[in-house]
């Protein structure tokens, strides 16, 4: 397997693996009280496993404004330093927030705000651009979405941006972002546990890149167990979007089922099971570009393993939609 993949149309260049970067952001929460982080996280041990990714072959970190209220940005910018260029910085805008109490604060679809929250962005990440800017609101009304990617494309031509994508799992919404020239990618929910055709079907036909949130299914793929979760988690309160974590006191027994279902298929090769299911990802389509997240050196060397141990076949592929009945 190819160890780099290109950007849709746009023909920029990055490691088949990337780097998600919500984790590192720390807590934060909705106005209700909700948490929308990971946890508690140690910036230095963030900026160690930035570098380890580095070294390890990884080139592609994605971010948002908003994760941590703009602490993961500012993390972010911190640790890729003077080796900004070697990489491609991936963030998203569209959700407000008070960077003071760390408090999601609404949103703002704009075409006016999306200059406002990028040069904001630019700052924080300690850069003059963007590689690929992000819409962040995935229900957001198409005929607005329609402006606001004009509003991108007036920032290609500065400079300020070299691509932009929109961050939703609804093919028709991404579709009126592909319309634009410079749309080089849909950033979309991807795992073993929630494939997604019509988005790749999408990548295909507009020439886009595919970016893979979610890609070890908020952690239920990565090979522990999970019982109970910190207050500060997200998945310890979930909202209605994150499947797999019922009620908030652990994973939902019934994915872990059919995670324990595909174990030895993902864990062939020697993988690990998070290896197993970035390997299955890689298989679904050239255009994919996993995103994991991360907290820690270890978590960085794992996810970054599976480079070495390639993509899984078609006939893992097919034994796999065997065991799960599609």
């Amino acid at each position: 397997m190819e160890t780099t993949r290109t950007l849709g149309r746009s023909g920029i260049g990055v490691s088949a693996l990337g780097f998600g970067c919500w984790a590192i952001g720390g807590e934060w929460q909705g106005a209700d009280g909700q948490p929308l982080g990971w946890g508690k996280v140690d910036d230095e041990e963030s900026v160690r496993a930035i570098h380890r990714a580095l070294d390890l072959g990884v080139t592609f970190f994605d971010t948002a404004d908003c994760y941590g209220a703009g602490h993961s940005e500012s993390v972010l910018g911190r640790a890729l330093g003077a080796r900004r260029d070697d990489v491609v910085v991936a963030t998203k805008w569209g959700n407000l927030f008070d960077p003071d109490t760390r408090t999601a604060d609404g949103q703002d679809d704009t075409p006016e705000y999306v200059r406002r929250a990028l040069t904001a962005s630019l700052r924080r990440l300690g850069t003059d651009h963007v590689d690929l800017y992000q819409f962040h609101l995935a229900d957001a009304d198409p005929g607005r979405a329609a402006e606001v990617r004009d509003a991108c494309e007036e920032l290609v031509a500065e400079g300020l941006i070299r691509g932009y994508a929109w961050s939703t799992d609804d093919p028709e919404r991404a579709a009126v972002f592909a319309e634009g020239p410079h749309c080089t990618a849909v950033q979309h929910t991807l795992n073993v546990l929630q494939d997604a055709p019509g988005l790749l079907d999408l990548c295909e036909r507009a020439d886009l890149g595919s970016v893979n949130r979610g890609p070890l299914a908020m952690g239920l793929l990565a090979g522990r167990r999970q019982g109970p979760l910190e207050a500060g988690d997200i998945r310890s309160r979930p909202p209605a979007w994150l499947q797999g974590f019922g009620d908030g006191s652990g994973a939902d027994p019934r994915w872990t089922a059919r995670v324990d279902a595909l174990r030895d298929v993902l864990t062939s090769g020697g993988r690990t099971l998070a290896q197993g299911a970035l390997a299955w990802i890689w298989a679904r389509s050239p255009r994919t570009v996993p995103i994991p997240g991360f907290r820690s050196v270890a978590q960085a060397e794992q996810n970054a393993g599976a480079l070495e141990k390639g993509q899984l076949t078609a006939g893992q592929l097919a034994e796999i939609d065997r065991i799960l009945g599609r």
